[in-house]
């Protein structure tokens, strides 16, 4: 019975000898695939980050240089078209409606920006923040900027950028990416327009009240400063549309 009892377990022997070799063996893989790195680290998240960044300078870059030569061609367009003072007028009217020309006069600059990231509730019965509770959203971005052209902004900028209809405020994580540049908090949003007409239209837009909400509960950013004065640049992009198209 003996003799039975060891070739009986003798292939269960085997096969934990052969669970640790395999172990041993995928030790041994991972230990030469990483190189002595972490296998769990970010670094491969900030190289793409840092990639982000680089194509956003790159773009800001050719933004200055479409904006010059764009310039040029309006100059020398002008100069040769020998159009009367009424059609010039015309011209510059639609320049102004379609963006593409600076803009001036009294408006305000609301400023959102992430909370502490230790932050915590800040009145009593507010339940603890997740980490979503504490970063400023696209669907806050787009709030403030549909409440100022409700309220009849004449022209508004986010960050440095002029919008246009064609402008789409998008955020990935914690950063904006508007027009192929990307933006770190605290974000900025300055409309041209009559102040009190904008501060009452952010006041009854229920998504801004939403933020605000959140502002009082966990500390985000809020501000809204007027100004007397202020200039948006014109827009200095392109302005062709472009869309997805099917494959094959």
């Amino acid at each position: 019975m003996g003799k039975v009892t060891s070739s009986r377990f003798r292939p269960v022997r085997l096969a934990t000898a052969g669970v640790f070799a395999l172990a041993g063996f995928l030790f041994w893989v991972s230990f030469n695939t990483a190189q002595g790195t972490d296998l769990r680290t970010d670094d491969s998240m900030l190289r793409l980050s840092d990639l982000i960044r680089e194509r956003s300078q790159n773009n800001q870059e050719l933004d200055s240089s479409v904006s010059e030569l764009r310039r040029e061609v309006d100059s020398l367009a002008r100069r040769d078209s020998g159009g009367t003072e009424a059609e010039e007028r015309v011209f510059e009217e639609l320049e102004r409606a379609a963006g593409s020309r600076k803009l001036s006069g009294p408006g305000l600059t609301v400023t959102l920006d992430d909370a502490p990231p230790d932050a915590g509730p800040r009145m009593p019965g507010i339940p603890d923040p997740q980490p979503n509770d504490l970063v400023v959203h696209q669907q806050d971005l787009q709030a403030v900027v549909n409440a100022l052209w409700e309220g009849g902004a004449r022209g508004i900028k986010v960050m440095d950028q002029r919008l246009i209809s064609t402008s789409a405020v998008r955020c990935v994580g914690n950063t904006l990416i508007l027009q192929g540049r990307l933006y770190s908090p605290p974000y900025t949003i300055t409309a041209v327009g009559d102040t009190e007409e904008l501060r009452a239209a952010l006041d009854r837009a229920p998504a801004v009240r939403n933020y605000r909400e959140y502002v009082d509960a966990y500390g985000l950013g809020w501000s809204v400063d007027e100004h007397d004065e202020v200039t948006l640049p014109g827009y200095t992009g392109a302005v062709d549309l472009r869309h997805a198209q099917p494959v094959g």
